[in-house]
């Protein structure tokens, strides 16, 4: 993992949005949402589909991300 990946994530209030780079058996792969714990080997993320546990080792890139966009209003037809 990258250090300035490592220092964010240990250093990031639980409660921060995040996106979060890890690796995987085929490649890399995402987690966007709210970082809700973390201890010195994992983090948690809660994603829309639920919390994933990352482990620190595999994580390639993080940082903070802003809120996601209010819901847009329904469309109206005249």
């Amino acid at each position: 993992m990258g250090k300035n990946a490592m220092d964010f994530l240990l250093g990031a209030k639980l409660g921060t949005r995040v996106v979060v780079r890890s690796r995987i058996d085929d490649g890399l792969t995402d987690a966007l949402g709210v970082l809700v714990s973390r201890t010195q080997k994992e983090c948690v993320v809660q994603t829309k589909r639920g919390h994933i546990t990352i482990t620190l080792a595999d994580v390639f890139a993080a940082k903070e991300v802003p809120p996601p966009p209010a819901p847009r209003p329904p469309k109206s037809f005249l």
